[in-house]
Parts: structure tokens; C-alpha cells; sequence
């Protein structure tokens, strides 16, 4: 406020003394003899100016002063009402301390009180604790005592009795083991087999077909012996002719008007023998006729593959299978297991596990998509090295086949555990196709001694006495010895046989174990 009148009176002052000089300038051009007038007029003036600022100066000064004392008067007292706020917050800290001290000496007391109650306690225990060990001690001289007493009474050691306390244990054990496995199977029994039978039953009379033990036919009838040197022609050049386009061997020897086609590959012995079948109709064998024969039969068989893949994709239900796939399953048509068509076991497999999965709610598409192709590696096992599970499976693999489908291929024949229902159905249909009388034809060697090593694995168990392989190797009946076995153990041998013959020996289907005990008494009246 000061620092404002000063400059107003500033500013006056200075306007007056512009004023001034301007008119004093301005007389002094215009009028040279009133200089001296003039001149008086101006000090008056500017003197007049020189007070009235002294005087503004004056009272700015005093209203500062007055200012000043009323800052200060309005400072001195927020600092005394600060100062009286502080001094009552901390009278309400050092009321809130105290409290707290208060409350800690009441809970260290309290601590203290406890300590000693602790201390008396643990004085008792420790005196009870004597008095327990000093009667522990009295008692296991008392037991002592005893056994010593029953050792003499009863003429054993503790070692002994404790021998025959824990066979009678063992014995014990075995007995409740052996009840409750029975138990446990008698319930599987009623429950799960009976629906076993049921779907496995009905899976069979859907697809049940007429089939026979059957394989590839590779003897080519002739009308007549003459024909035998027409097909080998002069030098041998027709049979040469013909075995180099086919790639097959061709027996003619001493059999009446036959001709004999042997190859490892099924295909190519099937061209060769369509070929041959038409060169004898024809009757014009040379080698112009031949190839043209040949490559007329390889194009015809190469129809009839692709048209018996489509016929089982069509047949099963199976769609969007890879053309490479199809042809693969039509090759399957002259490819035999056992004397069994693979093809038409194919199919009838894909058929089992469709229905069986459609009985237990499972992907029934998938079920019949990898029965039908369970055995695709066996189209070209012969030309692949491999077994036909491996083949299979990265055949399917290759062709971009379901994960379950090419896990199903692997697990069909126990190659790797099965991880999945349509795994598991794979296997149970596989087996019930093969298995199925009249389906496949085992070489007698084969046979023989599958069934010596049938035997030679029950033999192997302590207690049995004979063992005898019948019913074709589908049941092993065997004979125990009674006072090794008894009733309880015949159960445990049997399951620990069967699982043997699962580990150690491949077969058809499945094998019945059946333990018989018998206990005689002989004597003769005289």
C-alpha cells in the first residue's frame, strides 16, 4: 500500500516538472522578455509538489506501521492457539502411554502367575513320571518272570512260540486273502460277466458271416498237359517272359494239368495268375501276348483293390478314409492269417467294435474306423521291414488318422498297454474274430507245442502234481497235491498261473486254469 502512494506521488511530481520545464521552454522560444516570471511561477509550483509528496510519504509510512502491528498482533496469536493444540495432543499421548503401561504390568503379572502354575505342574509330572518308570520296571520284571515260567511249562523258547504264533498268522491271512479274493470274484462274476456276455453275445449275432478257413488259391488248372510246353515256349522264353512282368515264380512239374504261382507277394501272384488264366483261353502265348495279358490283369486287380476298399468302407460305415488307405484295405482281399481273410476279418472286426462300442455308450465311428484298420500294415508287411502293428501304425499316422485310431492299431496285439475303451474294444474284437471256430488253422508243430509249453509253465508251481492241456489248448486242468495245497491256496495258484500264461505264452482267445484237490484213503480188507 505505501509502495502505490509513493509512486502516485511520483508520478505527480513528475508531471508537474514536465509541465514546467515544457512551459518554461516554450515561453523562453516565444517570449524572451517574461523569462525571468516565468521561472518564479515554476519554483512556486514545484515546491507546492515537493510537500504534497512529503506529506503522502508521511501517511503511507504511519499506514504501514499500523499494518506491521496487526501482522504481528494476528502471528503472536495462531502461534499461541498451535502451541495450546500441541500441548493438549500430548497430554492425550502421554494418558494413552500410561494406559498402556498399565495394561502390560497386569499382563506381566499374569505371565508370572502362570510361570509358577507351569512350575508346580511340571514338579508333579516329573514326580509322577518317577513313579511310573519304577513300576514299568516292576512290570517287565513281573513279565519276565512270567515267561520264563511259561517257557518252562510249555517246553518253548520265545523264539519258537513266537515262530508258530506268526505261521498261525500267515495262515490266518491267507485264509481271509483266499475268501475275500473268491468273494470279490464270485461278485465280478455276477455282475460284470454276465454283461460281458451279454454285449459280446449280441456284437457276434449281428455280424455273424458265413466264413471258413480260407488262402489264396495259387494253382492255375489246364485244360491238358500239352499246354504245360506252350507256356514255357521254345527256350523257355514264355515263362521267363511271364515271371519277369509279374515278378513270381511259376512250377511246372509232374502235377496233371496244374500249373503252380508262387510268390511272397499276394498281389502280383494274383496278376500273374489272372494273366495266365487268360493267355490259356486265348491260347496265343508269346511274349507280345503276355505283356499285353499282364498289363491288362494288373489293371483289372488294381480295380477290383480299390473297388473292395470302397465295398468295406461302405459295408463298416467307415467314411473319409485317405484313396491311399482304401487301396491299402482293398490289398488286404488277397492277404491271409492263419488261412483267415484279412480283409473280411477287418471288417468283421470293425462290426464287433462298433456294436460293443455302442453298447457301453463309447465313439462308435471310432471303434469301427480303427477295427478296419487294425490290420492295414499287413497289405504291405512283406515289402516293409517291421511287424505289421508298427507298419499299421504309421501308416495311419501318415495319412493324418485319429490319435485313438493309430493308438488302437499299436495296442491290438499287447504291443504297448492300452490307454482307451476303443484300445481295449480293438482287442476283444480281434480276438473274438480269430478265436471263432473254423476262422483260422494253426500248423501242428505250432500247435504241439504250444501246448507242451501250456503244461511246462503249471508244472513249474510248487505243489502241482500233473497238468493236462486239453480242449485244443483252451483249458489246462491240473492236478495238485493235497497236503501241500489246501482249499484256500488252490485260488492264489490258479491266479498266479494264469497271469504267467498271459506273460509267457501267446494263443487265441483265452485259457481256462482249473485246479482239482483230492484227498483218498486206500485200504484193503484181507
Amino acid at each position: 500500500m505505501f509502495k502505490i502512494d509513493l509512486i502516485a506521488i511520483l508520478l505527480v511530481a513528475g508531471v508537474a516538472v514536465i509541465g514546467g520545464v515544457g512551459s518554461f521552454v516554450s515561453y523562453k522560444k516565444g517570449f524572451s522578455s517574461g523569462v525571468e516570471h516565468r521561472k518564479q511561477v515554476a519554483e512556486a509550483q514545484y515546491g507546492s509538489a515537493e510537500e504534497k509528496a512529503k506529506a503522502i510519504i508521511s501517511d503511507a509510512e504511519r499506514t504501514a506501521d499500523a499494518k506491521k502491528r496487526e501482522a504481528l498482533l494476528e502471528a503472536k496469536e495462531e502461534n499461541q492457539r498451535l502451541r495450546q493444540e500441541l500441548d493438549r495432543e500430548i497430554k492425550e499421548r502421554r494418558s494413552e502411554i500410561s494406559r498402556q503401561e498399565n495394561r502390560l504390568n497386569q499382563k506381566e503379572e499374569a505371565l508370572d502367575k502362570k510361570t509358577d502354575n507351569l512350575e508346580k505342574k511340571e514338579q508333579v509330572y516329573n514326580s509322577k513320571l518317577r513313579t511310573l518308570e519304577k513300576k514299568e520296571s516292576e512290570i517287565a520284571e513281573i513279565k519276565q518272570q512270567q515267561t520264563e515260567a511259561l517257557e518252562k511249562i510249555s517246553g518253548l523258547t520265545r523264539e519258537e512260540a513266537k515262530a508258530i504264533l506268526v505261521q498261525e498268522i500267515e495262515t490266518s491271512a491267507r485264509h481271509d486273502a483266499a475268501v475275500m479274493v473268491k468273494e470279490i470274484e464270485q461278485e465280478a462274476k455276477e455282475t460284470a460277466e454276465r454283461k460281458a456276455k451279454n454285449i459280446v453275445a449280441m456284437s457276434i449275432q449281428k455280424v455273424a458271416a458265413d466264413h471258413v478257413a480260407e488262402t489264396t488259391v495259387s494253382v492255375v488248372s489246364l485244360p491238358n498237359d500239352d499246354m504245360k510246353g506252350r507256356i514255357i515256349g521254345r527256350e523257355g522264353r514264355n515263362i521267363r517272359t511271364l515271371e519277369t512282368l509279374t515278378g513270381v515264380d511259376l512250377i511246372i512239374d509232374d502235377t496233371p494239368e496244374a500249373v503252380i504261382v508262387s510268390s511272397f507277394d499276394p498281389v502280383r501272384r494274383e496278376i500273374a495268375k489272372m494273366a495266365l488264366e487268360k493267355l490259356i483261353v486265348d491260347g496265343r502265348i508269346h511274349p507280345a501276348r503276355i505283356e499285353e495279358a499282364v498289363e491288362k490283369s494288373r489293371k483289372e486287380v488294381e480295380a477290383i483293390i480299390k473297388q473292395e476298399g470302397e465295398n468295406a468302407a461302405f459295408v463298416t460305415g467307415v467314411h473319409g478314409l485317405h484313396p491311399e488307405l482304401i487301396k491299402l484295405i482293398g490289398k488286404l482281399r488277397y492277404r491271409t492269417s492263419y488261412g483267415q481273410n484279412v480283409l473280411k476279418h477287418s471288417i468283421e472286426v470293425s462290426h464287433l467294435a462298433g456294436v460293443m462300442a455302442g453298447e457301453l455308450g463309447c465313439d462308435v465311428n471310432i471303434a469301427k474306423r480303427a477295427g478296419l484298420l487294425h490290420d492295414i500294415g499287413k497289405a504291405v508287411d512283406h515289402e516293409i521291414e517291421g511287424s505289421h502293428v508298427t507298419i499299421g501304425a504309421d501308416i495311419a499316422s501318415k495319412f493324418k488318422e485319429n490319435k485313438d485310431v493309430v493308438h488302437a492299431i499299436m495296442a491290438h496285439h499287447g504291443d504297448v498297454e492300452a490307454q482307451t475303451i476303443v484300445a481295449t474294444l480293438v482287442q476283444a474284437a480281434d480276438a473274438i474274430s480269430a478265436a471263432r471256430p473254423g476262422a483260422r488253422r494253426e500248423n501242428l508243430e505250432t500247435y504241439i507245442k504250444r501246448l507242451q509249453k501250456l503244461e511246462s509253465i503249471a508244472n513249474e508251481f510248487n505243489g502241482v502234481e500233473k497238468s493236462f492241456a486239453i480242449q485244443a489248448g483252451r483249458e489246462i486242468r491240473i492236478m495238485v497235491k493235497p497236503d501241500v495245497v489246501n482249499d484256500d491256496g488252490m485260488i492264489i495258484v490258479a491266479k498266479e498261473i494264469a497271469k504267467k500264461i498271459e506273460a509267457e505264452l501267446e494263443y487265441p482267445g483265452q485259457i481256462k486254469v482249473s485246479l482239482i484237490r483230492e484227498t483218498r484213503a486206500v485200504d484193503y480188507a484181507k
